[in-house]
C-alpha cells in the first residue's frame, strides 16, 4: 500500500484522521510483527490490509491486484479467497464442531461444506495435532487447543497472507510458544505470509522483521 490515509466522521467537527500516509509492502512468504502503543492506528491498518474498511485515500495493491475500488462484492471475493485471520478471541461457533469451525470459510464462500472441504479441514486438523478434536465442540477444549482451530480456520483456502491479531495475548506462555511455532511452521512449509500484531516483544524478536506503529505513522 503507499500514501494510505484513513480517516473517521469525515466532515463532521469530530473528523480525525488515523492513519497519515502509510507506505508498506508485504513480501510473499514473509514473517512480520507490527508493534505499536494503544492508539497507534495497528487495528485501523490491519482492518485495512484486511479488507474489512476502505482506505480514506491512497492506494492499496494485493498480489498486484488494486484492490482497494474494487466494489463491495469483489471486496468480500477477494478478502475470502486471500486473507486468512486470527483473532485473540479465537471466534469459534459454539454449537460447531471443530473440524466445522475449520470448514466455516468453505459453507461462507460456497454456500456448504462438501465432501472436499471437509478432507481439507480434516487435513488441516491433523496438522495442528488435532485430529482426535474434530467433532469436539469449542466448550470442551482448552485455549490453546481453540487457538490451533482457529489457526486451521485461517489457512482453510491456502491464503498467501494471514493477518493474526495478538493470536497469543489469551494464552499461557506454554500454549503461547506452540501457537506462535505452529504459525512459524506454516509459514515455512506452505510459503503462507503472516503479519501478526502484538504487544508481546518475545513474539516480536522471533518475527523476521518488526514494523513499527507510532502516531499513525510507520516508525522509521
Amino acid at each position: 500500500m503507499s500514501a494510505v490515509r484513513k480517516s473517521y466522521d469525515i466532515g463532521t467537527p469530530i473528523e480525525v484522521e488515523v492513519l497519515h500516509g502509510i507506505d508498506l509492502v508485504l513480501a510473499r512468504g514473509e514473517f512480520a510483527a507490527m508493534i505499536g502503543p494503544s492508539g497507534s492506528g495497528k487495528s485501523t491498518l490491519l482492518t485495512l490490509i484486511g479488507l474489512l474498511e476502505r482506505p480514506t485515500s491512497g492506494e492499496y495493491r494485493l498480489l498486484g491486484r488494486r484492490i482497494d475500488t474494487l466494489d463491495d462484492d469483489a471486496l468480500t471475493r477477494a478478502r475470502l479467497d486471500t486473507l486468512g485471520f486470527v483473532f485473540q478471541f479465537h471466534h469459534l461457533i459454539p454449537a460447531f464442531d471443530a473440524l466445522e469451525n475449520v470448514a466455516m470459510p468453505a459453507l461462507i464462500r460456497d454456500g456448504r461444506i462438501d465432501a472436499a472441504a471437509r478432507a481439507r479441514a480434516t487435513s488441516l486438523l491433523e496438522a495442528v495435532g488435532l485430529a482426535d478434536a474434530a467433532h469436539r465442540r469449542p466448550s470442551q477444549l482448552s485455549g490453546g487447543m481453540q487457538q490451533r482451530v482457529a489457526i486451521a480456520r485461517a489457512l482453510m483456502h491456502d491464503p498467501p497472507l494471514v493477518l493474526a491479531d495478538e493470536p497469543t495475548g489469551n494464552l499461557d506462555t506454554a500454549s503461547s510458544t506452540a501457537v506462535f511455532e505452529l504459525m512459524r511452521r506454516f509459514n515455512r512449509e506452505s510459503g503462507t505470509a503472516f503479519l501478526i500484531v502484538t504487544h508481546d516483544p518475545r513474539i516480536a524478536d522471533r518475527c523476521d522483521r518488526v514494523i513499527e506503529l507510532v502516531d499513525g505513522r510507520l516508525a522509521v
